[in-house]
């Protein structure tokens, strides 16, 4: 869905990563880089909405 929608699905955060689509067990290394970049964190439901507004 990711990627139908004009996104890229990647495994790594960089300062260039706009979201972090994140499930229940998001790993607390990458919970911890996506705040010190300040990168948003979303969940399903703000997913779905973001792309079926």
């Amino acid at each position: 869905m990711i990627e139908r929608n004009g996104g890229k699905n990647v495994g790594s955060i960089s300062k260039k990563t706009d979201y972090i689509l994140a499930g229940e067990n998001m790993g607390p290394s990458k919970l911890e880089k996506a705040k010190a970049l300040s990168i948003p964190i979303i969940d399903e439901n703000q997913f779905l909405a973001m792309i079926n507004p």
